[in-house]
């Protein structure tokens, strides 16, 4: 049994080699690369081979579609932390067809559908794996709801395993704690997804949702970064179908906010709007205030005070924005 200590242990579990180091060329300090067909690492740009023979981890036989790799295959599915399991366990598929893909006669389907009852019976044997059962399904929902990657679904499994191996789910509703996961996840590679969207396609309050991702988190140690009003800009540019120049202009006064402490104390969400405002007052790109609110999730009173708040403090020209709004 382990628990979480690291965000490297986080990326390690969840299956996503993602490394912020790149190897470079000792000669060039260009990219390496990987020849799977000599099994060599080579630069590509001056060719230096910097190593050879490498093991290929693939399989030993070949594949022209998916008909002969599903014959050739000889294992199933990858281990996955969405299943209670971890998926290790036989599965009996409901199509009524054998290995040989032939229909199962008449007089056999009653003791096939007998067998897959039995099946789904055993496979949850105590109060821990029917928990993980109902979470993990929750899990998978809410994420489908959230388009969310595969990767950080098992991240998010992982840390609710954690939170269920430490008992942090005494006393707790299995659907908050499962939604802070989520939200600890999205945290953790930087999606922009804030609690009340987390809230909308869960089945608890926002409030709920915080007040457990605030515990497993120090429990867990996370050591979660505070989420910036950088990382919702590209989002909230898309939905509001933005120029390029916007988000420029935008992001330019995200960071001048930044290094003049304007953001500290003030939702993240809130200084993205208020910039987006005035960039697209800048660029004479007419977007109002009702609808910059309603993208962002916040009031437009939010809008407003925050965007008082930037022009005073940036020395904006607000007659100059008036001149270009009108």
């Amino acid at each position: 049994m382990f628990y979480i200590s690291s965000w490297k242990e986080i990326k390690s579990v969840s299956g996503n080699n993602i490394s912020t180091e790149r190897d470079i060329c000792s000669e060039c300090g260009n990219n390496v690369f990987f020849d799977q067909n000599r099994g060599l690492i080579v630069c590509e740009n001056c060719g230096l081979v910097h190593s050879e023979k490498s093991i290929d981890q693939g399989p030993e036989w070949r594949a022209f579609n998916s008909e002969q790799k599903k014959m050739r295959t000889r294992t199933g599915a990858p281990m996955s932390y969405m299943i209670h399991d971890k998926g290790l366990s036989t599965m009996i598929d409901w199509k009524n067809r054998d290995i040989y893909g032939k229909e199962i006669p008449a007089k056999l389907r009653g003791q096939i559908h007998r067998l897959r009852k039995w099946q789904s019976r055993i496979r949850i044997s105590d109060a821990t794996e029917r928990n993980l059962t109902f979470a993990l399904s929750e899990l998978d929902r809410m994420a489908s709801n959230l388009d969310l990657q595969k990767n950080l679904r098992e991240c998010s499994a992982k840390i609710y395993r954690n939170a269920v191996e430490k008992n942090l789910i005494r006393g707790r509703s299995i659907e908050g704690v499962a939604a802070a996961s989520l939200y600890a996840a999205c945290r953790m590679y930087k999606i922009p997804r804030t609690l009340y969207e987390i809230a909308e396609v869960a089945r608890v309050d926002k409030k709920e949702i915080a007040r457990s991702f605030r515990f497993i988190s120090n429990e867990l140690d996370l050591n979660l970064n505070p989420t910036k009003p950088s990382d919702f800009l590209t989002r909230f540019i898309s939905e509001l179908a933005l120029s390029t120049e916007c988000h420029k202009i935008a992001k330019k006064i995200i960071k001048m906010a930044s290094e003049r402490g304007l953001t500290s104390g003030r939702g993240p969400t809130g200084i993205c709007a208020a910039a987006i405002y005035a960039g697209t007052l800048i660029t004479r790109e007419r977007r109002t205030q009702k609808k910059i609110a309603q993208i962002s999730q916040v009031t437009e009173v939010t809008v407003r005070n925050r965007f008082s708040e930037l022009i005073e403090n940036l020395n904006i020209s607000i007659s100059c924005l008036k001149k270009v709004s009108e």
